[in-house]
């Protein structure tokens, strides 16, 4: 077979490459129909256009994605239904899949297909296990800076710490803030104006409880949940998994 798996594994690449890029050109025109084009005043749009530029997608692609969520192109108006899907991962872990589509007759059999492939224990309503709540993430580059005092300070109602990572470059300080909805846009507001760099700003679903699961058990629920987020339309993958 000599090297051939090379070109295969560059062509898989590439179409995540691809779906990645699709993803944040999709998130930045929502969060700008949403709270406007005015980066600088919506901390959902400022995160969104900071990650498509790590991801290397053009300035050219970024302004036109703000200029169609927002309404400033000319017969180009943005229709995306957002979908909530509520299910179960295996071992009966709860998920909740935020889509967003143009075409749910094509993107509902879809995720149907997925559910089935992960073998749930059962379906049905699970919102009742968690909290709808608002989640920022930031971080800032003093890493002596005290996490709890700066999400007091901002209003958050919870606060824990985040390692390095693509969101948390090395030598800075990273926090996961979790908000009432209501409290959203001013907490990232203050933690903008005090040097903390936002990177997620956004609704989300916060579990109320996770289940007890040996090492396999996680393997097979993010094996799931990566099959789901690999999906074009899938927005968001929340999951009672700690």
């Amino acid at each position: 077979m000599g090297r051939q798996w090379l070109h295969a594994k560059r062509e898989v690449a590439g179409l995540k490459k691809g779906q990645l890029v699709g993803k944040l050109v999709k998130e930045i025109m929502v969060a700008a129909k949403l709270g406007g084009p005015d980066v600088e005043g919506n901390a959902r749009l400022a995160a969104a256009v900071e990650k498509a530029r790590k991801a290397s997608v053009t300035r050219d692609v970024i302004e036109r994605a703000i200029r169609k969520g927002s309404g400033q192109l000319a017969g180009e108006k943005l229709i995306l239904e957002h979908i909530v899907y509520e299910g179960y991962a295996p071992h009966k872990v709860p998920v909740i899949v935020e889509v967003l589509t143009d075409n749910n007759n094509r993107t509902a059999p879809e995720l149907r297909l997925l559910f089935k492939k992960g073998q749930l224990g059962g379906s049905g309503s699970n919102k009742f296990l968690f909290d709808h709540v608002g989640v920022v993430e930031a971080h800032h580059a003093d890493r002596g800076a005290d996490i709890e005092a700066a999400a007091i300070e901002a209003g958050a109602q919870e606060v824990e710490a985040l390692k390095e990572s693509e969101d948390v470059p090395e030598g800075r300080i990273g926090a996961r803030l979790v908000t009432e909805r209501a409290d959203l846009h001013a907490v990232s507001q203050w933690l903008s104006a005090n040097g903390w760099t936002i990177t997620t700003s956004e609704l989300g679903y916060s579990a109320k409880n996770h289940p007890d699961l040996s090492a396999s058990q996680r393997v097979e629920v993010g094996e799931f949940l990566q099959a789901l987020d690999d999906h074009d339309d899938v927005h968001r993958v929340w999951a009672a998994l700690s």
